[in-house]
């Protein structure tokens, strides 16, 4: 069976990575692609540590723990990404409550982008996640879309599921977010999925 694996060339556990990524995005088959992505690392083990959206598909999958797992290994080799960081966070909280994830936090470097630092310090610190929105509402449309995102996500980490819903939902419906082939833009749709609200 090693030397079995140890012929897979690389390109093709990159292949699986591409498929995975489709069918989580696209038809938002999550368990779908939590399958693949554990294909992918059975083939290359080393990849686990670079496969932060399969951090992702564990969240939806309410696979709290792993998902944090995901995330910290992420950072462990990326120790700038403001956005495993949070996500990590995310996990935790459902996992522990808000103020044990806070404790918790993953410290990264200073992210490039304005949006995602001041999520980053909200998420960190707290905050106020509509005064996030507003920093932004006439900022590019990829920072209106990441922060209603955030925004919606810090409130679902709140347990107030009214507040997030209207925050991602607004997220899908910007202009970013309904033309935009960001992964992230693809989450927010899976999101709103995952919890049966209609963005459209």
């Amino acid at each position: 069976m090693d030397i079995v694996m140890a012929s897979v060339p690389v390109w093709f556990v990159y292949r699986l990575k591409c498929l995975n990524n489709s069918m989580f995005c696209m038809k938002g088959d999550v368990m779908g692609s939590l399958v693949e992505f554990d294909r992918a690392i059975e083939l290359d083990p080393f990849q686990k540590e670079y496969l932060w959206q399969r951090g992702l598909s564990l969240y939806y999958l309410d696979r709290f723990e792993e998902g944090a797992e995901q995330f910290r290994l992420d950072v462990s080799k990326n120790p700038n990404d403001t956005e495993e960081s949070i996500w990590c966070f995310l996990c935790e909280a459902q996992l522990y409550g808000i103020g044990e994830a806070r404790r918790r936090f993953l410290v990264v470097g200073t992210d490039p982008r304005p949006v995602m630092r001041k999520a980053y310090e909200m998420f960190k610190n707290g905050g106020d996640p509509e005064k996030l929105v507003a920093a932004f509402s006439n900022g590019q449309p990829n920072e209106y879309f990441y922060s209603s995102l955030y925004a919606g996500l810090f409130y679902e980490s709140q347990l107030d599921s009214e507040r997030s819903k209207g925050h991602i939902i607004a997220s899908c419906q910007s202009l970013y977010g309904s033309r935009s082939d960001d992964y992230m833009v693809s989450l927010a749709k899976v999101h709103c999925q995952c919890r049966n609200w209609n963005f459209k």
